[in-house]
């Protein structure tokens, strides 16, 4: 349902009302009345006042709570110009006009949007700071400990692969002993050979 109310011969100018006009159009009107109320425009005193015996109506003639009203539309129209002059050097004269302007505003009931719960996920729990313990602090009882077991991890031995060694040829072993007795054997004939000559020398 809508309802409106109009304020014809208001003396302001219709583009400061049209400035105003477009910042709330749309939005709620209790909000809209405290938003007014302390707006620093010339246009939104005039604003004010319409929007409010606009509330009023749709609040005594049709019962409706002001908390369910939004503003539907807000029409500025220009009404008639107040001629007045000014006078100026010889004998001439500016023209000043002052201008009207006719506000309409028209509210209508609206379901306010429910808010929005989250998807799936709960609210999380404030920390708790517990207060500093004077002194020593005390053993943990049975209840607070708790135990953690750790996770078992099988050990795997690696095995060692046994040793093979190399035979040994023959032949190199026979050749090896041959050339050490033929390399020892001159030594021991020289060795008596001179102790000999020594024995028949002191004779």
């Amino acid at each position: 349902m809508e309802v409106k109310a109009i304020a014809k011969y208001v003396r302001v100018q219709p583009r400061k009302v049209r400035i105003i006009a477009d910042e709330v159009r749309g939005k709620s009107a209790t909000h809209t009345v405290s938003l007014l109320r302390y707006h620093t425009g010339k246009g939104a005193q005039a604003l004010h006042q319409v929007l409010v015996s606009a509330m009023a109506n749709a609040q005594e003639n049709h019962n409706l709570s002001p908390e369910v009203l939004r503003i539907a539309a807000i029409t500025v129209d220009e009404g008639p110009r107040l001629k007045r002059m000014q006078a100026r050097a010889m004998g001439r004269g500016n023209r000043i006009i002052k201008k009207t302007s006719h506000i309409t505003v028209v509210v209508e009931d609206y379901e306010a949007p429910k808010p929005v719960k989250p998807h799936g996920t709960k609210a999380k729990p404030r920390p708790t700071f517990a207060a500093p313990t004077k002194g020593k602090k005390k053993p943990a009882t049975a209840a607070t400990t708790t135990v953690v077991e750790e996770p078992v991890t099988e050990v795997v031995e690696a095995t060692a692969e046994p040793i093979v060694e190399a035979p040994v040829e023959a032949t190199a072993s026979a050749d090896n002993s041959t050339t050490e007795t033929a390399v020892e054997a001159p030594t021991i004939e020289s060795t008596d050979g001179a102790a000999a000559a020594d024995e028949k020398g002191a004779e």
